[in-house]
Formats: structure tokens, sequence, C-alpha cells
């Protein structure tokens, strides 16, 4: 192979001329000698080494990392390698994980906007519920669900897969109608019915990862409550706030 240019190594290398000077800009690839008008001039080996680095970079090796393997044996490649085989491995999971959440997201008919928990049970209960109030039971988990440490979602999240569970989702749902029709004429036996009805039905949670479900709420949770609930149905919040149901 006689000397020949950028344009015809990047094009016999499978490479634009771009990438090319991107790899002498980086170190990632040596400069080669300069004909006397100053042009680049390269040979075989020049054509070989990047051929090399075109491969490594396709693997996903980083470029920064290419010249070090470039000089040494395959045994070093193969270390680098099996490292980037086991991060791959790593990324897939996430991919598979973020996959499984999106579709059960769109199996649930929610926005993408809420932890798949959260969308299940919206979907399964909102259908009884009209679409406004749907939508203010999907924001205040997604606040309830923010305002918790990591431990503190797992737990709502599994108290969550509870609700949603055929044996009791037609009582959660039974709830979920009573509370959003809790209006300025409810009395408080219906309140202090509705949240004992409310407590029995969640005190089976007990052995089941999760526990009992407490409502805690800070600052910005009971601001909204303050705007999105009537009187009535915030005192049954605090109700079960103070029996810790």
């Amino acid at each position: 192979m006689t000397g020949v240019n950028s344009a015809e190594i990047a094009r016999l290398a499978g490479v634009s001329v771009r990438t090319l000077r991107h790899y002498h800009q980086l170190g990632v690839l040596p400069e080669p000698a300069r004909r006397a008008n100053g042009y680049r001039e390269y040979g075989a080996g020049d054509l070989v080494l990047l051929l090399r680095v075109r491969r490594l970079a396709e693997l996903g090796v980083a470029l920064e990392e290419i010249p070090g393997l470039l000089e040494t044996d395959g045994v070093r490649v193969g270390v680098a390698l099996d490292e980037l085989d086991r991060e791959l491995a790593g990324q897939i999971e996430v991919l598979a994980a973020r996959r499984a959440a999106i579709a059960r997201v769109r199996a649930a008919g929610t926005g993408a906007d809420a932890p798949p928990k959260i969308a299940e049970l919206v979907a399964a209960v909102g259908r009884e519920l009209p679409g406004e109030v749907a939508r203010r039971d999907r924001e205040i988990l997604l606040l309830l669900h923010q305002g918790l440490d990591a431990r503190g979602r797992e737990v709502l999240a599994a108290v969550l897969g509870r609700m949603v569970e055929p044996e009791l989702l037609p009582g959660i749902t039974a709830l979920a109608v009573r509370f959003a029709a809790l209006g300025p004429d409810s009395g408080d036996d219906e309140v202090e019915r509705l949240a004992r009805d409310y407590r029995e039905l969640v005190d089976g949670f007990g052995d089941k990862p999760g526990g009992r479900v407490v409502l805690r709420t800070d600052a910005v949770l009971s601001a909204y409550q303050e705007t999105a609930f009537t009187s009535a149905q915030r005192a049954v919040l605090e109700r079960l706030g103070e029996s810790g149901g």
C-alpha cells in the first residue's frame, strides 16, 4: 500500500475524515509523517492501527483507554473487555427494568409520569372515580412517594401492590369512591365510619411486606391537601394519621 491521504485512509477504514481527525486530536491515533506539501501521508501500518482503534471503539472501549491497550498484548485487552462486558451486563439489567416498568405503565393505561405501582393503583381504582379525582389521587401519591427515602418507597410499593390484588381491590375501590363523595354535607358519623372501615381493611397488611400504612404528611403534602380535599376528607385523613392506620 503506497502512501495515501486522509480521505483515502478514512474510506479504507470505514470512518469519516472528521473521526480520523478526532482520533489524532485525542492522541488515540499517532500523527503520520507529512509530505513536503504539509499533507498527512498514511501507510499500511497506519491503516492497521486505525482499524484496531475503530474496532475497539465499536466494542465500547473508551477512547482514552485505547492507546494503552494498543501497546500491550492480548491479555490486557481481554481484561479490559471483561470489565466492559460486566458494565454492559449491568446496563442491560437497568434497561430491562425500565422496559418492564414501561410495560406495566402502558398496561395500566396511565401516564408515564408516575412510578409503576402508583400508576397501577390509580388505573385500577380510577375507573370508578371521576377523572379529576383520579388525577388528584395520582398527584398526592406522587408527593408522598417523593417525600420518602429508599426504604420508605419500598414500603409504599409493597402496600400499593397489595391494594391492587384481586381480593382487596374491590374494597379499596369502594373506599375511594366513598372518600371522593365526601362533601360539605358529610357529617361526623360518615367521616368516622369511613376512617374505621379503612383501618379495618388495612389491618390485614401487618403480615405483608410494608407493614401497616402510616400517613405522615410534610408541609408540601399538607398544603396540597388543604386545596385538593374537602374538610370532611381532611378529617378522615387526620383520623387515620392519629391512629397510625
